[in-house]
């Protein structure tokens, strides 16, 4: 049950598209609530993959303590539901600190997670039809029983990851037992704790701006030599680490060559449109707050003022 008469939340959410600086603004917030920040960021758990992910910085994770980045190697697979049941021990061992934890990432999928209880009604389960898609993710991957979902449910798959293979199985197994998607079902998203949750309100042209720029600086920084690195290492192309815009990219020009400009405009577009997606995502967000552009420390002030 969502607390709402509660003065301070339970827990604040700084989102948002890539490049709307989510980290400065999320460290001038927790440096004020003298609390710690939970990535939610499906490539910042990855060792090793710095550069084209835009991690906060050694520097940066020493002026506030981060968790769930750099907890896993890049060969490992690594779901929502994973994500779900380590980042809540982060956001427990905070709030039994008497601090708000502040959860700061653009992977929308990890920060649901997190937010509401993903119910799905009383339909009992049925193990055919587990097991049946259970057979279909190992043959054909996740992927392919998550394009059943976007067939019949396409409001539900929307909420979900492909990865996220048990529920995305539970919304199929609910569909063919009732006959009624998933989303028509009143308890589909119930919040599990009371939450703020802010972004920064960037015109579309200045956050494109952003991103090209942030693009040339990963560049610049090196981030052929770090995927060269990873490569090396064995690392392929086909692994779950090397998907994120920027890697995928980046091996392959490895891999098959071409030039350097090109492989830089593909990785611009790629990430432009990705914010794109980003943006519709957290919009749906009922409790999320715009702040107009201004400096971190300016905007923290702001969030402190709606929290109490």
């Amino acid at each position: 049950m969502v607390q709402t008469d509660r003065l301070k939340p339970e827990l604040i959410v700084i989102c948002g598209p890539t490049a709307s600086g989510k980290t400065e603004l999320a460290i001038a917030l927790a440096k004020r609530l003298e609390t710690e920040i939970i990535s939610a960021d499906s490539m910042n758990i990855y060792r090793g993959l710095d550069i084209g992910t835009a991690k906060p910085t050694q520097a940066e994770q020493r002026e506030v303590r981060h968790h769930m980045i750099d907890i896993l190697p890049p060969t490992a697979d690594f779901s929502v539901g994973d994500y779900r049941e380590r980042a809540l021990q982060c956001v427990n061992a905070v709030a039994a600190a008497h601090k708000i934890p502040i959860v700061c990432g653009g992977t929308g999928f990890y920060i649901n997670s997190l937010l509401y209880d993903l119910s799905y009604g009383k339909t009992a389960g049925n193990t055919e039809i587990r097991h049946r898609y259970e057979e279909m993710a190992r043959e054909k991957g996740n992927q392919a029983v998550f394009d059943c979902l976007k067939q019949i449910d396409p409001e539900t798959a929307e909420k979900l990851h492909p990865n996220d293979v048990k529920r995305v199985i539970r919304a199929l197994e609910i569909y063919e037992q009732t006959g009624r998607a998933k989303s028509e079902m009143k308890d589909s998203f119930k919040p599990r704790v009371f939450y703020r949750s802010f972004s920064v309100d960037f015109l579309r042209g200045e956050l494109y701006r952003r991103i090209n720029s942030r693009v040339d600086r990963m560049f610049q920084k090196g981030l052929i030599e770090e995927v060269a690195s990873l490569k090396r290492r064995g690392i392929t192309a086909e692994m779950q680490s090397m998907q994120g815009i920027g890697y995928r990219e980046t091996m392959r020009y490895l891999e098959t060559g071409g030039r350097m400009e090109d492989l830089k405009e593909e990785i611009k577009m790629n990430t432009r449109r990705y914010a794109k997606r980003q943006i519709t995502f957290f919009k749906r967000d009922p409790e999320l707050k715009m702040l107009a552009v201004d400096s971190a420390e300016s905007m923290a002030e702001r969030i402190m003022e709606q929290i109490g």
